[in-house]
């Protein structure tokens, strides 16, 4: 699980809503946890109290009311969803909780009974229904003009695109269908009118986000409207006509997975493809109730560097499930040292409250789950490590993502995703960049996770 970053909080946050709020307007909070799609949620939301007139406040003080937006995914996620909603409590003490763990109200209310109200996940005009209640609406339609481009959590240069909701898988350790349901895909068309007005307004970078990208479409069968299909690969084909990077989250390895390779291939989606494989072990992905098929993985792998020799490999593993034995995790050393993954994300497994993993036999004690955390973990660094160091010589086209008061320019390579994976830093020649910049850099150092360069060219 990824979470959205710190400076997201209402007391921390450095807003991206500018104007100043009028006399007497309304103004709202949000705290946002979790991963990229609850982002989403909180983007929309905002969206739709800043039409109906509502200010956004970056500040717990400033606020009338604050939404926190919370993550159910593990038991960790939870007590800091209840450790958030405590501080808003303590710092405003107007809260309303939504989100994830918002399907289990009790489990909220328990904890903090002054909150004004619990909703569940993407549940947008119930979270609305509670503020009107809490914070009566007082619009101005001479002054709250909506931007066309909405309210934003993330820098202006990029933007998380969420194509589907829900899941019809049945991983034993996953509650996500139980709290967002099975499969719901958007229409494409209004995935990609969505994607138009965020690239007219600034954005450079599309991340593709869903619980699972490459099915999408499948519980619509497909369905064509407005002359645009609802499959991952006509989708992506049309994302990537608007001229702006392509990213790809969350893809399962269907076979038709090869179709999105030679897009990469071509240009249209950037290469770079993130596929949770959790582990190698035929037995553990068995007990995980997930397709037992990592030799036959390693032959896609195989096939997808062969066609696009470029592409970035990304994924995420579970250490210490129930029933893992010595054998099973060092299996899944050695599928790592034959995948040579790009880029790669560990957790040690956790009981989650609802997860059918918990009532499985031979829990691993945590001693034994640290342990093997820290042996993957070092050879998925060593391996990055090695990774990176051939690369540098080459020439880059990286994103600007900031430039600090010291003129040192964080970028990302087609390679890295925000916040998740690693950086380019240029400290050299960066006065003429902005932040959102497409640039080529020469590497020319590299470390166990990020890279340095120097600027050579615009775009």
């Amino acid at each position: 699980m990824s979470t959205n970053p710190p400076d997201l909080r209402p007391d921390l946050a450095r807003a991206r809503v500018t104007e100043t709020a009028r006399q007497g307007q309304p103004t709202i909070g949000m705290v946002s946890l979790g991963c990229p799609k609850a982002l989403v949620d909180s983007e929309r939301i905002l969206t739709r109290l800043r039409a109906e007139g509502y200010g956004i406040s970056s500040a717990y003080s400033g606020a009338d009311a604050v939404i926190v937006n919370t993550c159910g995914f593990l038991d960790s996620a939870k007590a800091e969803s209840l450790e958030a909603i405590g501080e808003a409590l303590n710092e405003n003490g107007r809260v309303i909780v939504t989100g994830c763990l918002g399907a289990e109200p009790d489990y909220i209310t328990g904890a903090h009974p002054r909150v004004l109200a619990v909703t569940g996940p993407h549940q947008y005009e119930q979270v609305l229904d509670a503020v009107h209640a809490a914070v009566p609406p007082a619009p101005d339609p001479f002054v709250d003009l909506l931007p066309a481009s909405g309210v934003k959590l993330t820098p202006r240069h990029y933007s998380y695109l969420k194509i589907s909701e829900g899941c019809n898988h049945k991983c034993r350790f996953c509650i996500i269908p139980d709290m967002r349901g099975k499969l719901a895909s958007r229409p494409a068309h209004a995935v990609l009118r969505e994607a138009e007005k965020l690239v007219e307004n600034g954005v450079r970078e599309l991340l593709v986000i869903s619980q699972d990208t490459s099915a999408y479409g499948v519980d619509i069968k497909h369905a064509e409207t407005n002359g645009h299909r609802a499959h991952i690969t006509d989708l992506a084909r049309d994302l990537g006509g608007l001229g702006a990077w392509v990213r790809l989250h969350y893809v399962y390895p269907y076979p038709h997975v090869r179709q999105l390779i030679s897009l990469m291939a071509e240009g249209l989606v950037l290469p770079y493809l993130d596929i949770p494989f959790q582990h190698a072990h035929p037995d553990t992905l068995k007990r995980m109730a997930r397709p037992a098929a990592a030799a036959r993985t390693l032959d896609e792998i195989a096939a997808w560097r062969r066609d696009c020799p470029e592409i970035t490999l990304r994924s995420t593993f579970i250490v210490g499930y129930p029933g893992e034995t010595e054998d099973e995790f060092q299996t899944l050393l050695d599928w790592l040292d034959e995948a040579q993954l790009d880029r790669v994300g560990c957790f040690k497994y956790e009981n989650v409250d609802g997860a059918r993993s918990n009532d499985l036999p031979h829990h691993v004690p945590e001693d034994i789950k640290q342990d093997r955390w820290e042996r993957f973990m070092q050879k998925a660094q060593a391996i990055s490590e090695a990774k990176l160091a051939a690369r540098v010589g080459t020439h880059q086209q990286v994103i600007v993502d900031d430039i600090d008061a010291d003129g040192i320019a964080t970028c990302r390579t087609k390679g890295d995703a925000p916040e998740i994976d690693g950086c380019l830093f240029i400290d050299e020649g960066t006065e003429a960049l902005s932040v959102g910049d497409l640039v080529t850099v020469e590497v020319d150092e590299a470390g166990e996770y990020d890279l340095w360069g120097r600027l050579i060219a615009p775009g």
